[in-house]
């Protein structure tokens, strides 16, 4: 039993999680780095000459923030308008997180609403959702700013915007996510986060970063709202 994660539920008033990771594995059959370079493409056909380090990147998100980072608008919508469609077909292979549709469910039953935020875009989600009949169980779903990097998390605005729009304070939500982005975002939002490890290193990492609490999987947070739901 983790008291603190039986602690946070029990306090929380709605419930936010990151899509990649906690909701599914989106790059699962149509591999992240295969993606990235892809985008690298996008640059060079536009004329941009890419760096090693960045014709090497490995993650297409990054990619985004590199292209946002150098200031050109064109560009930048250009690989962002890459990544939506590569995002829209990933989805169609993206595996489902073991226990991820349970944790959904049950919040929803236990009455706790449930938004996803993510630095996906917002379609690739909501196809998701849909494909998974999970669409009626999660509003709103807040994705990436439309070429606009800058505002991906740890940037606190979406999940704020998320916040807003469930219309509960932000100390009563909760944030679950697998990434350092993701636990940085909810800090600086006033949101309690969860750290959803998914690979043993990302434990300490958490930890140290000052996630409220860890679990290596997400069936940890499903069976407690199981059987709050069974009360």
């Amino acid at each position: 039993m983790n008291p603190d994660l039986g602690r946070l539920l029990g306090e929380a008033g709605a419930l936010l999680l990151d899509f990649d990771g906690p909701v599914c594995s989106i790059f699962a059959g149509y591999p992240a780095p295969q993606v990235a370079a892809e985008l690298v493409d996008v640059l060079r056909r536009r004329g941009v000459d890419a760096p090693p380090d960045l014709a090497s990147e490995t993650d297409p998100l990054e990619v985004l923030r590199r292209t946002g980072a150098a200031g050109d608008r064109g560009i930048t919508r250009a690989v962002e308008d890459a990544l939506c469609a590569a995002e829209r077909r990933a989805v169609e292979t993206a595996e489902p997180t073991p226990y991820g549709r349970e944790v959904i469910v049950a919040a929803k039953q236990v009455g706790m609403p449930v938004a996803v935020v993510s630095n996906n875009s917002a379609g690739a989600v909501s196809a998701y959702l849909a494909a998974h009949r999970l669409a009626g169980y999660v509003s709103p779903v807040v994705g990436r700013a439309y070429a606009d990097p800058d505002r991906m998390k740890p940037n606190p605005e979406p999940i704020l915007q998320a916040v807003r729009a469930l219309g509960k304070p932000s100390p009563r939500c909760l944030l679950v996510g697998d990434s350092l982005s993701d636990i940085e975002g909810a800090q600086a939002a006033g949101v309690a986060v969860i750290g959803y490890a998914n690979r043993p290193a990302k434990v300490d990492a958490f930890r140290l970063a000052g996630a409220d609490a860890v679990v290596s999987s997400m069936g940890e947070i499903a069976g407690l709202l199981v059987e709050r739901s069974g009360r």
